[in-house]
């Protein structure tokens, strides 16, 4: 078993870490060209950049926006979120073993032990409850793809087993296959996430731009609606 743990943290880790950056590299590549095409296609390259990186910035750290529509929803999202970013790349195991080690590159400074096990403990409650919330809830169940059941349980499962392994005593084969079942759900999220919706973790800084350029319509677009609709010439 110690021989599929030093793979799936050795090799696998940078195969898996490979595609996830390539896979994030195509997304935000054809992002960019789509907005690109659909200025060109518009002819109106007028865009109001200063209110949209205003939007993009109070979406990014949404305070105003936690309490206003489903707040108990929106602050266990929030928060765990905050989990799901920081552990993973800030944990000191986690700079030392895999980022130092296996990729070669390294940041501080690292989470203190006491902070990342809080963290940790939170992203798996949150986890959870918003795993039964979207399985429990009839209206969030029929609205749910098959991937939006996946994941928290997926990220749960990674985070439980790293805690059990880093804030807890376990026998040696117990620890073993607590380390094995997280090293490889990790690469498994690394994998899934370029082809995912959790692309959305490098695209969402740029889907008000999208969105703002995507609805220009092209030149002469409102006459040729006006015309369909039998609406030509009437005002407005």
């Amino acid at each position: 078993m110690e021989a599929w743990i030093e793979f799936g943290r050795g090799p696998l880790f940078r195969i898996c870490f490979a595609i996830m950056i390539l896979g994030l590299l195509r997304a935000v590549a054809l992002s960019l060209f789509g907005m690109i095409e659909a200025l060109h296609r518009a002819g109106d390259h007028v865009v109001p950049w200063g209110d949209l990186w205003k939007k993009t910035f109070s979406w990014l750290i949404p305070i105003k926006n936690l309490f206003t529509k489903r707040p108990v929803y929106s602050v266990i999202s929030f928060v765990w979120h905050i989990g799901l970013i920081l552990v993973p790349l800030f944990l000191t195991a986690h700079v030392l073993l895999f980022w130092n080690n296996s990729v070669g590159v390294t940041w501080w400074p690292t989470l203190p032990q006491n902070i990342a096990d809080t963290l940790t403990l939170v992203a798996i409650i949150a986890g959870s409850l918003l795993w039964f919330g979207r399985v429990l809830n009839r209206n969030a169940r029929f609205l749910s793809r098959p991937q939006d059941i996946m994941w928290p349980p997926l990220l749960t499962v990674t985070f439980l087993t790293g805690y059990l392994c880093a804030a807890t005593e376990l026998a040696a084969s117990s620890y073993q296959v607590s380390m094995l079942i997280h090293i490889y759900t990790a690469n498994t999220i690394m994998i899934l996430i370029p082809f995912t919706k959790v692309a959305h973790c490098v695209l969402m800084p740029m889907s008000q731009f999208v969105s703002a350029i995507g609805w220009k319509f092209p030149r002469g677009a409102g006459k040729k609606v006006a015309k369909t609709l039998g609406r030509e010439g009437m005002p407005v």
